[in-house]
């Protein structure tokens, strides 16, 4: 079971007891003893978000002492050079201002080691049960077992089969707990992610599954429910009789960079809408959960996605509009447009930019429009959600040249996270004019601290059995559900207007055809 501990002091120790926000904030919960196994632990994945997750759960006192560190690639490595592969990828995520402790790196290293192993090769994990068994006897891991899949979709199924012929499936670790952590995508459409399930199910349970979808994991996204449900002033407003639209926007400035083969084959309503785009929208539309239970919240997010009723496909293009993304500039730089991209087909039919017109089948929010939209190569960089709120009824304020804006409440994801309030005021003056005014809460500046990245507090969750922030099954096959439609057409007729947006503008015209309210990037 997780426990209660002292937050290590920290020299920052003086300016969080002086913020009257943190005040009686003293306490982490530490995570359950286990040994984490990395699969594809050679991978730009593990470099980037996982080690430097380990690294400072560690440097929090989260990861427990009690814990081992595998991993498992093709790629050969030593134990040692693993170890020093583990340890540039730490100081390359670290603040220059805030240099490897040495004393705590030398802890971290010890339980660390390294397999060389072929995804399909029942031998090589056999050797990792060995190494297994013996990390939990020299660390005290217990025989907790966490099993990341950080590898490409395709060998997801061949690693699920090794681990249960190797004996490393939970069924044959009775003395303790056996969790897999599986990336996404979950499929690449419906077809393939039933696939995946009959495989996973296999070996392991529901509860055993824990499907990651990094969005969940940003601060912002855990404070909607709390934004809602923790103060009286939105919730009862939080419906159709208050609010005119929403629009949930996941913008991003960069190309494909080195990710071309993928994303050739992906595009962005696969690698974006059907997974964190909708998943946010779940968050905005659910109803109260019961208890803060995950199964409680994960079976609001289902409700939702169930009501949402997907387009024939005779209405596909009226409620979306897809993208692809010519030559233009961003930042003052030239940038190619993306059938240029390494790796990508010069007559590529895979949108960059996708969005989507939706509506949700129930009491709360019949007959409003829920926009999704997804990009690269935008404007700028915007993770967002913007409720926009019904205008007034009957205009009694302002002069006549006077705008009355409509209320909005915005969530801002990134790369600013936090809450803004627009409304309308009243101008100093003898006149009665008004104007539009914004009301924002930054989490950095409110709190005084950083906002952890995602894969941390994933990570910690997934050790401690809590599966809150996880996809449950029934949620991802519902998601595929609703975006099938739309992509079968899509991909059943070429679109000859490709590209048809310039790098660094606000995405393809038609955009504004769908929804002439988007908020500008």
């Amino acid at each position: 079971m997780a426990k209660t501990i002292p937050a290590p002091k920290t020299d920052g120790a003086s300016h969080v007891a002086a913020n009257p926000l943190r005040e009686g904030i003293e306490s982490n919960r530490v995570a359950d003893p286990c040994t984490i196994v990395f699969f594809g632990a050679s991978g730009d994945l593990f470099k980037r978000m996982l080690m430097p997750a380990v690294y400072s759960l560690r440097a929090k006192d989260i990861l427990p002492s009690n814990f081992g560190l595998i991993g498992f690639a093709r790629t050969p490595y030593t134990d040692d050079q693993f170890r020093d592969y583990c340890k540039r990828a730490v100081q390359q995520d670290q603040d220059p201002d805030a240099p490897l402790k040495d004393a705590l790196w030398n802890d971290l290293a010890k339980r660390i080691g390294y397999l060389t192993g072929d995804f399909d090769d029942t031998k090589h994990f056999q050797a990792l049960k060995a190494r297994l068994d013996d990390y939990e006897k020299q660390f005290g891991a217990g025989h907790n077992r966490l099993f990341y899949l950080a590898t490409p979709p395709s060998v997801f199924p061949k690693i699920i089969e090794q681990l249960q012929k190797a004996g490393l499936d939970p069924v044959s670790n009775p003395n303790g707990w056996s969790r897999i952590i599986v990336e996404k995508p979950f499929g690449t459409d419906l077809a393939s992610a039933r696939a995946l399930q009959t495989e996973v199910e296999k070996v392991f349970t529901e509860n055993q599954v824990y499907r990651i979808d990094h969005y969940l994991g940003k601060e912002t996204v855990q404070d909607i429910m709390a934004l809602r449900f923790a103060n009286t002033i939105f919730e009862p407003i939080w419906s159709r009789n208050y609010v005119q639209s929403v629009h949930i926007t996941a913008a991003e400035t960069l190309g494909v960079e080195a990710r071309g083969a993928y994303y050739d084959n992906a595009g962005a309503l696969r690698d974006m809408i059907q997974n964190h785009v909708l998943n946010l929208l779940a968050l905005v539309a659910m109803e109260p959960p019961a208890s803060s239970d995950a199964d409680a919240i994960r079976n609001e997010k289902y409700k939702v996605f169930s009501a949402i009723e997907p387009p024939a496909p005779e209405h596909v293009f009226q409620m979306s509009v897809r993208g692809q993304y010519g030559p233009g500039t961003i930042g003052g730089q030239h940038v190619a447009g993306y059938r240029s991209e390494p790796d990508v087909s010069p007559t590529s039919n895979a949108e960059t930019y996708a969005a989507l017109k939706l509506y949700i089948n129930s009491w709360r929010w019949a007959g409003v429009p829920f926009f999704l939209r997804s990009g690269k190569r935008l404007a700028r960089k915007a993770s967002e959600i913007a409720i926009t709120f019904n205008p007034i009824p009957h205009r009694l304020f302002g002069e006549k040249s006077d705008t009355i804006e409509q209320n909005v409440l915005v969530i801002k994801i990134q790369p600013d996270e936090g809450v803004s309030i627009r409304f309308n005021a009243k101008v100093p003056g003898q006149k009665n004019h008004i104007r539009g005014v914004t009301m924002d809460f930054n989490y950095g500046t409110g709190f005084g601290v950083q906002s952890a990245p995602a894969y941390e507090r994933l990570l910690a969750d997934a050790m401690r059995g809590d599966a809150t922030l996880f996809t449950r099954w029934d949620a991802v096959q519902r998601a595929w559900e609703i975006v099938m439609p739309i992509l079968d057409v899509w991909q059943s007729i070429k679109d000859r207007s490709f590209p048809n947006y310039a790098a660094g503008s606000e995405g393809p015209d038609a955009a504004k055809t769908l929804n002439p309210g988007w908020r500008i990037l």
